[in-house]
């Protein structure tokens, strides 16, 4: 009976110390969180750290490149469009990049990204930031958008997501030191009328991420950090024609800005980036409020016809 005792006792104490050990590790971290909520995380130093870019021809991931390039980052710049890929080399060269290397890529196509990424390694070394940005829209209603196109969203928007983290995540692992980046979008995190293959593409690439993060976490790789974007539409002609009635609430982003954030973002080592930050409002009523009063509120500002005018990218003749 003694023994059962003491048994019931160390198991008593030992469960009261994991909750105590629990506890604190959870405040601590709040407080944390509190603190760089004011006061800025320290920017981490990427001169020398190889950032690879998908769709880095244009857009995003074009002035992507330059930013890194300014920072004295090692660059390899992923593009279908191999003369729009070149000029960014060209670009990024003049904007001080210690090395740059542009490669071209189809990465809807596995085995593509496997060859270019084996090609990487021999050529470039280990890539220790790696940015999926590459993305595409059809800017279809659902029953009018042909099975390839969807087929092409997910291959892009998604599938290469998993390619290349295949391809390039296990040095990381080896290395314990790593950036992964998604380039999301706020279509990732709520259904759009007018975009729901582009919506399914994102939502996958949302998931996936945070789900690598916590594999990560889980198996103590500290040094390998996670960033997943989601911005509202952004001016780089992908939206083309697609307007905003709440400027105010939903303003069509400028990519200057975007870019700012995001380097902001992967420098401080921060996990989420919601833009324009209403959207973490949204993601809190989403959560909390009914159905109905939701859609209400989706309604009010303008968000059912956001795709009205969508003319998409313009092609260069």
């Amino acid at each position: 009976m003694c023994g059962v005792r003491q048994k019931n006792m160390a198991s008593y104490l030992k469960t009261t110390k994991e909750l105590l050990v629990f506890l604190g590790k959870s405040l601590f971290s709040v407080l944390k969180a509190l603190i760089f909520t004011f006061i800025p995380k320290p920017r981490k130093n990427v001169a020398g750290e190889t950032v690879l870019i998908t769709g880095s021809g244009s857009g995003l991931g074009r002035l992507l490149a330059l930013q890194f390039a300014r920072l004295g980052s090692v660059l390899v710049l992923w593009d279908v469009n191999t003369e729009a890929n070149e000029e960014t080399c060209r670009m990024a060269q003049e904007a001080g990049a210690m090395k740059v290397r542009a490669y071209t890529c189809d990465c809807s196509q596995k085995e593509e990204v496997y060859k270019v990424a084996d090609q990487v390694k021999k050529e470039v070394g280990d890539v220790s930031i790696l940015i999926n940005n590459a993305g595409i829209v059809t800017g279809k209603k659902f029953l009018d958008c042909p099975d390839e196109l969807m087929e092409k969203s997910f291959n892009v928007n998604f599938k290469a997501h998993l390619w290349t983290y295949k391809a390039f995540l296990p040095t990381m692992i080896a290395n314990n030191h790593g950036h992964l980046v998604c380039i999301s979008s706020s279509a990732g995190l709520v259904g759009v009328n007018g975009l729901a293959d582009y919506c399914a593409s994102k939502f996958a690439a949302v998931g996936f991420a945070e789900s690598m993060f916590v594999e990560t976490f889980a198996q103590k790789q500290k040094g390998i950090k996670t960033t997943i974007v989601c911005p509202f539409f952004i001016k780089t002609g992908m939206f083309e024609g697609c307007t905003t009635s709440s400027p105010t609430l939903l303003p069509i982003l400028e990519p200057e800005y975007v870019v700012r954030k995001i380097i902001d973002a992967i420098l401080q080592e921060q996990l989420y980036l919601y833009m324009p930050k209403f959207l973490y409002l949204v993601m809190f009523l989403k959560s909390v409020l009914p159905v109905k009063t939701g859609l209400l509120i989706a309604d009010y500002v303008g968000a059912f016809n956001v795709m009205d005018g969508f003319t998409g990218q313009k092609k260069k003749t």
